[in-house]
């Protein structure tokens, strides 16, 4: 049965198995992710799925499988259900019955990382974080410093110097202390790590806290739903970090458990990447369970530039169970994919999505994917986002630098207010 914390039992070690205290704060384990773990049954008992049609149509519907408990206020920014939009003209242009693309560019801070960060800010403070920090790409930057607005809590942002300014902007104009890095993510994920204990901030890097993976999870529920239940053949997913590819499979796995699917076939996963970055692909078609760091990373879908991601074997145990695949496109097509996506749908194509748009191709002319296959894309953030702005005057910090130069920096930058 449920109680006043929901229907979560335990966390448990993705690596491993060991369990932890649910009402607790947790973050990984011996360096690897956790998983949120619910009693389905009860939530069976507790919900039919026809009984979501009268709920209202945004991500807390699914509240008995999120970690917010239900009945309990939450901080929100209006995530509103994502359309499933039906695309014929690329659908024929690839010689498909059906296509469709998930268009989570309609989410309040213009990509798919809202949900994640909407579950992460919302336990972070049940958990009584008031000051959160992340390195990001770009996306997970922007809606950090949202929810953290909306939560009162200060964000401490750290990206890429070449983040795409857009995104910095957003993260600036939320009133988050942003930070640029003479480097990649994984150094700025360093300077988070090297200042945790002096700014007493919560990490809510991808996968190194358990709940933005419970929100990202809702794309697969939402998805089901909005099928009618009979989920598609293939899912081709933009892949960095991979916690949206992963939290998705893990929302299947639930769904299954609670007998919602009207079929028992599951969608093969496509992890997508560029082949100026491409860990996963590497991984999958050598047969390794982890990825080993990608050399020199490029790309121009700035959201695929991951060369080390600390879930890299659940996204290949993802892929691999689900009979999918890792693929790397060219990266210097990826501009040209997203444009003729954008040409035939008139969407808001990202970058990342355009790289899935390339996958699509190989996988039709290698006859992977069948003329009758249903094939769903995932366009993870909106176009514009990517778009050249204003240059900013900001903190420039290097990952090679005296930590105590940059903790000095970190402390005396005034909030952009």
């Amino acid at each position: 049965m449920s109680s006043d914390d929901g229907f979560v039992t335990h966390l448990e070690s993705a690596i491993d198995g060991t369990t932890f205290e649910a009402r607790a704060e947790h973050t990984v384990h011996q360096g690897r992710p956790l998983w949120v773990r619910y009693d389905l049954p009860a939530v069976a008992s507790a919900l039919a799925k026809h009984a979501l049609e009268a709920r209202s149509p945004n991500m807390w519907r699914y509240r008995e499988l999120l970690p917010v408990p239900p009945g309990r206020p939450v901080i929100s920014l209006h995530e509103s259900v994502t359309p499933l939009v039906e695309c014929p003209k690329l659908a024929s242009r690839f010689g498909l019955p059906q296509v469709w693309i998930k268009d989570e560019s309609r989410l309040p801070t213009g990509s798919f990382k809202a949900r994640g960060m909407a579950v992460a800010v919302n336990m972070a403070v049940r958990f009584g974080r008031r000051r959160l920090a992340v390195p990001s790409n770009g996306n997970a930057g922007g809606a950090l410093a949202a929810y953290a607005a909306a939560a009162g809590a200060e964000a401490y942002v750290f990206m890429p110097a070449d983040t795409p300014r857009g995104n910095v902007e957003e993260c600036v104009l939320a009133g988050a202390r942003t930070f640029l890095v003479d480097g990649l993510i994984g150094d700025c994920a360093k300077i988070v790590r090297q200042h945790a204990e002096a700014m007493d901030w919560f990490d809510l890097s991808a996968l190194k806290e358990p709940y933005r993976l419970e929100g990202k999870k809702t794309m697969g529920l939402e998805l089901a739903e909005q099928m009618n239940w009979r989920l598609p053949d293939w899912i081709l997913y933009p892949t960095g970090g991979g916690t949206g590819l992963i939290g998705m499979w893990k929302a299947f796995q639930e769904l299954a458990a609670l007998g919602w699917l009207e079929d028992r076939s599951l969608p093969r996963m496509v992890a997508v990447q560029s082949d100026g970055c491409a860990p996963i692909p590497r991984a999958f078609e050598a047969a390794q369970r982890f990825a080993e760091p990608w050399p020199d990373p490029h790309t121009v879908a700035s959201g695929l530039r991951v060369p080390s991601a600390i879930g890299d074997f659940l996204i290949l145990d993802a892929v691999r169970q689900s009979g999918g695949r890792a693929l790397a496109v060219e990266e210097s097509r990826i501009e040209e994919w997203q444009s003729l996506a954008a040409g035939l749908t008139g969407l808001g194509i990202c970058p990342e999505t355009g790289a899935c748009v390339g996958a699509l191709d190989q996988l039709i002319h290698t006859g992977t994917i069948r003329p009758s296959d249903r094939v769903v894309l995932f366009n993870t953030a909106s176009a514009t986002k990517y778009a050249l702005g204003v240059v900013l005057d900001l903190p420039r910090l290097h990952p090679s630098a005296d930590p105590a130069d940059s903790l000095r920096t970190i402390r005396t930058q005034a909030p952009p207010r």
